[in-house]
């Protein structure tokens, strides 16, 4: 059976993820109340995998999980990537006018803007994670409290639903990293279905002229497809940055070139992971 650590509860989208990417599989979550413990989870058990998001299509990057990568020395096995659709829940035996109060992670909130403004009536009021919120207001039997969350929890919790699909934006999609200790990755690397096509880089350039475009003009040159890259100040290290660059590839050899021939011109050049690109789930 296999420990993956996720931040959140049953019910949670860490969660969701977890069980559609390791569908057919029986797994144990360890649920953690912040992604430090997540990592930790992680130190203390290397045989326990990781799986935290690392970006969203309306919020954009969840920057501390970036450096939370760089410092844990884990390594990126796999991604998934969860349409994101919340529900409005209350306790089963209450309706809209009872309502006085709704709960749920700052994030989701801020997703489902539109539809809070469209009830001013509801007093919002920011809690640690969507399925916990549902969780305590039943647990609490708390009258007049909704929650913002997934249809699974609700499910869960045994909240009833009231509506669904209220975030602003329907593209709303956030992409998990599945981690691993590095010598466990080393193993799952001979056990994957699929040959890796994506790379995840880290590195910092000499504060000097054109150092950025230099790397991305090779990168072009071996035909590597920049996926996305993110710079991120270095505590102590006044105006330089670390980037955060993903690729993908069509051939293994063009990338292997691609970052022999990229090295010299970087500095703490480190592949966070080489793995299959996730699809969407659109369900």
């Amino acid at each position: 059976m296999k420990k993956i650590a996720i931040q959140g509860v049953p019910g949670s989208y860490h969660a969701i993820a977890a069980h559609r990417y390791f569908a057919g599989e029986d797994i144990e979550l360890v649920c953690c109340d912040t992604f430090e413990s997540v990592f930790a989870a992680m130190k203390a058990d290397s045989r326990v995998l990781g799986l935290v998001a690392i970006e969203n299509t309306i919020a954009g990057s969840l920057l501390h999980n970036h450096e939370l990568l760089q410092e844990s020395g884990v390594k990126v096995v796999g991604e998934y990537k969860l349409r994101i659709s919340h529900s409005l829940v209350c306790l089963p035996d209450e309706d809209w006018e009872d309502l006085t109060e709704v709960n749920s992670h700052p994030i989701a909130l801020m997703q489902c803007r539109d539809f809070l403004q469209r009830h001013p009536g509801l007093k919002v009021v920011e809690r640690g994670d969507t399925a916990s919120s549902a969780a305590f207001i039943k647990q609490q039997g708390l009258s007049g409290h909704a929650a913002i969350c997934s249809a699974e929890a609700a499910q869960l919790y045994g909240m009833k639903v009231l509506e669904t699909g209220i975030e602003t934006n329907k593209h709303n999609f956030t992409r998990f990293l599945v981690l691993a200790d590095p010598w466990v990755a080393d193993e799952m690397s001979g056990q994957r279905a699929h040959e890796p096509n994506k790379v995840s880089l880290t590195f910092t350039l000499p504060h000097v002229e054109g150092s950025l475009s230099q790397v991305l003009s090779i990168l072009a040159f071996y035909r590597i497809n920049l996926t996305k890259i993110q710079s991120l100040p270095i505590i102590g290290r006044e105006w330089e940055y670390r980037f955060y660059v993903d690729i993908t590839f069509g051939q293994l050899l063009r990338y292997k070139q691609a970052v022999v021939a990229i090295t010299p011109l970087t500095k703490e050049l480190r592949v966070l992971g080489e793995y299959a690109e996730g699809k969407a789930d659109v369900n």
